[in-house]
C-alpha cells in the first residue's frame, strides 16, 4: 500500500513564478521585468489594462509581491478630520454633488471660530491632522485661506494642517493677488503643513474640458504642486477615475506624476479616487453623454494593482479607500498594492454628499481589525508617513475616538450642517447693508 506525500507548501514567489508561466507571454515579460526591478513602459501600462482572468490575477499577484518590498508588511492609517468650511462653489463641476450656490437654502459656511472649535477638539480626540478642504466662494478674500491657517494654529499649535487643493490655492493666490510662490510661502508660514493633491481628476485637459469645464488646467495644477514641492511642502496626488475617461487616461496620469516625482521628490503618497456616482450630476442628471455608474470592481482593482507597478519605485504608499470602495473591498486591495488605509475621517463630506454609505467616520480600531484579519501589522502614521505607533500586540489600544458611540450625534453629518440655519451662508456670511433684511436679492456675493 502506496503512501501520499503531501506537495511542499510553495513560497509566495514561487506561486508567482508559476501563474507567469501560465499567462499570456507578453504580460508575464511585462511582470517579470517589474519584479526584475525594471520601470513599467506607459506601454506597457496600457496592456495591462486589458487583463483578465490568470493574467489579471498575475497583475495582482506582482503588485502585492511589490507591495511587500517597497512597504513591507505595515499598513498605516492617520486620524484626522476633515473641515470643509463652505459647500459654495461657483465652479459647479459635474462630477461634484458636495457644491452649492450661494442662494441654496443648504449652502453653509463655518466662521473662523466654529473651525478653530472643530480643529482643537480634534487635537483632544487624538487626531494629528485637519484636512481643510472647500468650494471656492463667490468673491472670496484670497487671503482668507492664511488667516484659517492661522486660526487653527492658533486653536490646536501641535496639529499638521493638511489644506487647500491646488484649485483652492489658485483661486487664493488670484483672489488676493500675490503670486503662487508668494502666496504658498505666505501659507507655510501661517501654519500650512501639506497639500491635498485633489482637483486632478484625470489629469488631461480632454478630459476636464468634458467634467469640469472651467476648472484648473493640467499645466496649472502641475504648476502649483510643482511649486509647493520646490518650498519644502509635500503634497499627495490623487485621480477621480470611473466616469468617462478610458484606460489609457489612467496610465498616462501616473505617468506624468511619475515624472514629477522623479524631478520633486514632493509626493507622499498616491490616491485612487473612484467616482461616487450616486448624486454626482454628471450620473443623475446625465450631463455628459457616456457617463459610467463609477468604477467597475475589476477597474478598482487594476487601477491599484497598476498603481503601484507604475508608480510602487518611486511612490511608496498607496491608499486604499475605504469611503469609496466599503470597508471589505477597501481590506482587499490591501492585498493589490495598496499599503495605507488613509484617515478616520472624522465628518467626511465630500463623498457622503455623493451617496456614499461609509464616509463619516472609521475609529482606529477598526482600521486596526481590518488589518490584522489580513495578517499584517497596524500602525499610526502622521501625514507624511512617520511612524508614531506600531500595533504589533493586541490589546494595547486605548483611543478616545472608538469610546464613541454615536459619531453623527456628537460631530455631525454633512446632512445635518447643510440643513442647519446656524451656518447658513446668507446670514454667516453674505456682506449685507446695515439693518437690511436677509434675502438673495440683498446678498452682495455675485460673482
Amino acid at each position: 500500500m502506496s503512501s501520499v506525500v503531501p506537495d511542499k507548501p510553495c513560497t509566495r514567489s514561487e506561486r508567482l513564478d508559476r501563474l507567469l508561466g501560465r499567462i499570456e507571454p507578453d504580460v508575464a515579460r511585462l511582470l517579470g521585468g517589474v519584479l526584475e526591478g525594471r520601470e513599467l513602459s506607459s506601454e506597457g501600462g496600457v496592456r495591462l489594462t486589458g487583463t483578465h482572468g490568470p493574467e489579471l490575477c498575475a497583475v495582482v499577484m506582482a503588485a502585492d509581491e511589490m507591495r511587500r518590498r517597497q512597504a513591507g508588511e505595515v499598513v498605516t492609517y492617520v486620524v484626522n478630520r476633515n473641515i470643509n468650511f463652505t459647500n459654495v462653489c461657483f465652479k459647479h463641476c459635474t462630477f461634484c454633488a458636495f457644491s452649492r450656490d450661494f442662494r441654496d437654502e443648504q449652502a453653509y459656511f463655518l466662521p473662523l471660530e466654529e473651525v478653530a472649535r472643530r480643529a482643537e477638539e480634534a487635537w483632544d480626540l487624538g487626531a494629528t491632522e485637519v484636512c481643510v478642504q472647500a468650494g471656492l466662494p463667490p468673491t472670496l478674500d484670497g487671503r482668507f485661506y492664511i488667516e484659517l491657517c492661522r486660526v487653527i494654529r492658533r486653536a490646536a499649535p501641535m496639529i499638521h494642517i493638511h489644506a487647500f487643493s491646488p484649485e483652492e490655492i489658485l483661486y487664493g493666490s488670484r483672489q488676493s493677488g500675490i503670486p503662487i510662490t508668494q502666496y504658498l510661502q505666505a501659507l507655510k508660514e501661517a501654519g500650512l503643513g501639506t497639500l491635498p493633491g485633489t482637483s486632478a481628476e484625470i489629469l488631461d485637459d480632454e478630459i476636464r474640458t468634458i467634467i469640469s469645464r472651467g476648472r484648473i488646467s493640467t499645466r496649472q495644477w502641475i504648476d502649483v504642486v510643482t511649486t509647493a514641492h520646490a518650498l519644502g511642502i509635500p503634497t499627495s496626488a490623487t485621480m477621480m477615475y470611473g466616469h468617462i475617461e478610458q484606460p489609457i487616461h489612467w496610465i498616462r496620469h501616473m505617468a506624468l506624476l511619475r515624472d514629477i516625482q522623479k524631478e520633486t521628490g514632493g509626493f507622499t503618497e498616491f490616491v485612487p479616487l473612484s467616482l461616487v456616482h450616486y448624486e454626482a450630476p454628471i450620473y443623475r442628471q446625465q450631463l455628459v453623454k457616456g457617463v459610467r455608474r463609477g468604477a467597475t470592481g475589476a477597474e478598482v482593482l487594476k487601477v491599484h494593482a497598476l498603481a503601484r507597478l507604475m508608480l510602487g519605485a518611486t511612490f511608496t504608499h498607496i491608499q486604499s479607500s475605504w469611503v469609496k470602495e466599503g470597508s471589505a473591498f477597501a481590506q482587499y486591495l490591501l492585498c493589490a498594492g495598496a499599503d495605507d488605509l488613509g484617515g478616520t475621517l472624522i465628518n467626511e463630506s465630500i463623498s457622503t454628499s455623493a451617496g456614499a454609505s461609509h464616509g463619516q467616520l472609521m475609529p482606529p480600531a477598526a482600521l486596526r481589525r481590518l488589518v490584522r484579519a489580513l495578517g499584517r501589522v497596524p500602525a499610526q502614521r502622521s501625514t507624511t508617513y512617520q511612524r508614531l505607533r506600531l500595533y504589533d500586540n493586541v490589546g494595547e489600544e486605548d483611543d478616545p475616538l472608538d469610546r464613541i458611540d454615536d459619531p453623527e450625534a456628537r460631530f455631525g453629518s454633512y446632512q445635518t450642517l447643510a440643513a442647519s440655519p446656524a451656518f447658513r451662508y446668507l446670514t454667516s456670511h453674505c456682506e449685507r447693508p446695515k439693518g437690511a433684511r436677509q434675502s438673495d436679492t440683498e446678498c452682495r456675493c455675485e460673482p
